[in-house]
C-alpha cells in the first residue's frame, strides 16, 4: 500500500508535528497559506510538501552540534530554543480572547492592513510565554511579588554586619536609641569639661558671687550711699576741650617696623628689668600738689582713676577708689597695691577661670602677667637709639641717674562748671613723626594665655580673620579695652596701638611672643565699641557732685563684687595708712547694706582675702 493511501490519524499527526517545527520560522502569509491548504487537502500536504533533511541527534534533544547534512531551511532564520523547560510554539489558537488585543492595538505589532484583525489567531506577539522578547516594554514594568514572609534572621555576630540583609524595624529602633544614648554621653562630656574648673558642679554659668571684694569692709566704716549702674547709663554731660597745664617726662620714637609683624615672623618679647615704671597716686604726685596749692582746680585725679569711673558699668571684678575731701578740694586716690595697678583678663567672659590663686590661669595670676606684658611691650616697640623727645620738666618721679621708661605726663584741665575745674595726669608712651607732624601714641597689649578659654587661636586667625579676634577680645575684655580707649581720649592721643602678645606655650607664663601690632584712632575705636564720651563725663560729673556734698574726711568708693553697683563708705582718716592695721570681722558682724539689697551673696562680697592683705603689708 502506497504512502498516500495510508491516511490514518496517527500519520497525519506526525506530519503536522513536523510542519509545526518548521512553521515557527515561516512568515505569517506563508504560514497561513500552508495551514489552510493542510486543512482542505491533507493528502496533498503529506505528499507534495518537502520537509527537508532533519539530522538525527543521538546524544540529546535538538540538532547536533556539527552536522554535514544539507538543510533546506531559510538562511539566517532564528532558531527557537527547544528544551524540556521551554514551551513549544503554536500554529494557531482560536480559543484565545482577542478583545484586549483589539481594544488596545498598541500592545501588538500592527500589520498595516485594514483586515489585520483577521490574523489575530496567528499573532502571538503579545504572548509573553511563547515570545518572551516580543514586548520588552511590558517586561520592564513587570515585578514579581513574593507573598512569603521574610526569613527570620540568624542572631549571631555576622548578621548584624551583613549589609545585604533587610533591616528589621526592631534594628532601626535600636540604632535610634543607640544614637540618642551617644548624644547624651557627648552632652554630659561637654558639661563636665565646662564645669571642670568650678568648685560648685551645679552652677550653670559664671556667677559674680565667687568674686571677692577688693577691700575688706571694716566695722567702723559707715555706708553712706549705693548707686546702681543702671542710673549711670542715663547720664550725659558735655565738657569743652581741655587745656594743657604742663608736660613732663620724655618720649622715645615708635618703631614702625612692628606694624608689619605677622604670626609667621613673630618676635620674642624682651624684658626690661632696668627701666623704672611708676604708678603714683594722685596725692603723692608733686606736680598735682603744686597745682592744688596754686588753686588751679577743684578736683584732682589720674587718667587711670577717671577711666575706671567712666567705664564702671562694664566692670565685673571689684575695685575701690579712695576719696579725700580737703577743704573745697576733692582728691581721687588709689590704695597701694590696688587692683587698679593691674590689668584684668577675661573679666567679662562667660567662661570661668580657675579659682586657685597659685594657678597660672587664675584671675590674679593673669592680671600680674598682663601688667608685666604691657610694661615690656611699651618699651620694646620703640627705637632705642638714644633719641628722645623731651618736655618742659623731667619725669617728676625719677631720681637722677635712673633709667626711666618712655612716658610723658600731660597735666590737663577740664571745666566741669562755672566754678569747678578738674585736673588729671594723663599718660602717653611714645611719639611718631609723620610728614613733619608729631603724633602721640598710647601702647597697650592684649595677651593670649590659652586658646581653649577664648575659642580663637591667634596664630591661625590673626592674619586672615583679625576682626574675629578683636570681636572675641571685645567680648571677653570689654572693660579693659574701654578703659584703654578712655585713657587715650583723656590724653588726646592721636593713635592707640594694640599689640597681640601670646605665650610661647600655653603652660609657660614667663616667655611670650609679639604676633601683631594694630593702630586705631581713639574716637573711631570708641564708636566701634559703643563708648559714649558724653556718658563717660556724665558719670564723672554725678560722682563729683555727690562727693562735694560730703563733709571733709576720707571715703572709699567700692564696686560690689556680686552686683552691678557701687557703694560709698566713710572711713577713718588713718585708713589705708602704713600704721593702720585692718582686722577683718566675721561675716555676721560686717556692715550690711539696706534690707532691699541685703540678700544674695553679700557675705561673699565682703569676704576676706588674706593673700591680698599680705601683699599690701609688703608694699
Amino acid at each position: 500500500m502506497g504512502r498516500t493511501d495510508f491516511l490514518d490519524p496517527i500519520n497525519i499527526y506526525i506530519e503536522a508535528a513536523k510542519v509545526s517545527r518548521v512553521s515557527a520560522f515561516l512568515p505569517k502569509p506563508e504560514l497561513l497559506s500552508l495551514t489552510q491548504h493542510c486543512v482542505k487537502d491533507p493528502v496533498t500536504m503529506v505528499g507534495g510538501f518537502e520537509v527537508g533533511a532533519v539530522p538525527f541527534n543521538p546524544d540529546g534533544w535538538g540538532p547536533p552540534e556539527s552536522s554535514t547534512a544539507t538543510t533546506t531551511l531559510p538562511i539566517n532564520a532564528p532558531f527557537a530554543p527547544f528544551s524540556r523547560s521551554e514551551k513549544i510554539g503554536r500554529i494557531a489558537d482560536w480559543t484565545r480572547n482577542f478583545s484586549s488585543a483589539a481594544a488596545n492595538p498598541s500592545n501588538r505589532p500592527s500589520s498595516g492592513k485594514v483586515g489585520a484583525n483577521s490574523d489575530a489567531p496567528f499573532d502571538f506577539s503579545s504572548d509573553l510565554d511563547a515570545f518572551p522578547l516580543a514586548n520588552a516594554d511590558d517586561d520592564s514594568s513587570f515585578r514579581l511579588v513574593d507573598a512569603k514572609p521574610p526569613p527570620r534572621p540568624k542572631f549571631g555576630p555576622k548578621w548584624r554586619f551583613n549589609q545585604h540583609r533587610p533591616q528589621l524595624p526592631q534594628r532601626r529602633d535600636e540604632e535610634v536609641e543607640a544614637r540618642r544614648r551617644e548624644a547624651e554621653k557627648e552632652r554630659a562630656r561637654r558639661d563636665r569639661l565646662y564645669n571642670l574648673n568650678r568648685s560648685n558642679q551645679n552652677q550653670a554659668r559664671r556667677e559674680a558671687a565667687v568674686f571677692k571684694s577688693s577691700v575688706d569692709i571694716q566695722p567702723e566704716w559707715n555706708m553712706l550711699d549705693q548707686i546702681p549702674f543702671s542710673t549711670f547709663s542715663k547720664l550725659s554731660f558735655s565738657v569743652p576741650e581741655p587745656e594743657d597745664l604742663l608736660m613732663c617726662g620724655g618720649l622715645e620714637y615708635y618703631d614702625r617696623s612692628f606694624d608689619r609683624l605677622t604670626p609667621k615672623n613673630e618676635r620674642r618679647l624682651e624684658r626690661f628689668k632696668n627701666r623704672n615704671f611708676f604708678k603714683v597716686t594722685t596725692t603723692d604726685d608733686p606736680v598735682i600738689r603744686r597745682l592744688a596749692n596754686e588753686d588751679k582746680a577743684t578736683v584732682f585725679a589720674t587718667d587711670t582713676i577717671l577711666a575706671t569711673l567712666m567705664c564702671a558699668p562694664r566692670s565685673v571684678y571689684s575695685w575701690d577708689i579712695v576719696i579725700q575731701r580737703v577743704g573745697n578740694k576733692l582728691f581721687f586716690d588709689k590704695r597701694d597695691g590696688s587692683q587698679l595697678d593691674l590689668l584684668s583678663v577675661h573679666e567679662t567672659s562667660q567662661e570661668p577661670l580657675p579659682e586657685a590663686k597659685d594657678d597660672i590661669n587664675s584671675a590674679y595670676s593673669l592680671s600680674v602677667e598682663a601688667a608685666y606684658i604691657n610694661q615690656n611691650f611699651s618699651q620694646q616697640v620703640l627705637v632705642r637709639d638714644g633719641n628722645k623727645l623731651t618736655f618742659d620738666e623731667p619725669n617728676p618721679f625719677a631720681n637722677e641717674g635712673d633709667e626711666v621708661a618712655s612716658v610723658a605726663y600731660r597735666y590737663r584741665r577740664w571745666k566741669l562748671d562755672d566754678d569747678m575745674y578738674l585736673v588729671a595726669r594723663c599718660e602717653v608712651q611714645s611719639v611718631v613723626e609723620i610728614n613733619k607732624q608729631r603724633s602721640f601714641l598710647t601702647l597697650n597689649a592684649l595677651n593670649e594665655f590659652d586658646p581653649k578659654y577664648s575659642g580663637v587661636d591667634w596664630r591661625q586667625k590673626l592674619e586672615t580673620q583679625r576682626g574675629a579676634v578683636l570681636a572675641t577680645e571685645l567680648k571677653n575684655n570689654a572693660n579693659k579695652l574701654a578703659k584703654w580707649t578712655a585713657q587715650a581720649l583723656l590724653a588726646s592721643a592721636d593713635t592707640m596701638k594694640l599689640g597681640y602678645v601670646s605665650r610661647v606655650h600655653p603652660r609657660d607664663h614667663f616667655n611670650h611672643v609679639v604676633l601683631a601690632v594694630v593702630g586705631y584712632k581713639p574716637k573711631d575705636f570708641a564708636a566701634q565699641i559703643n563708648l559714649n564720651t558724653s556718658n563717660m563725663w556724665g558719670i564723672i560729673k554725678s560722682i563729683v557732685d555727690l562727693c562735694m556734698k560730703l563733709n571733709e574726711g576720707k571715703y572709699v568708693l567700692v564696686k560690689d563684687p556680686s552686683k552691678p553697683q557701687v557703694r560709698i563708705y566713710e572711713v577713718p582718716p588713718d585708713a589705708f595708712e602704713n600704721d593702720y592695721v585692718e582686722e577683718p570681722l566675721p561675716e555676721e558682724e560686717q556692715v550690711q547694706p539696706p534690707a532691699e539689697d541685703a540678700e544674695g551673696g553679700e557675705a561673699n562680697g565682703v569676704a576676706n582675702d588674706v593673700d591680698d592683705k599680705e601683699l599690701e603689708a609688703q608694699t
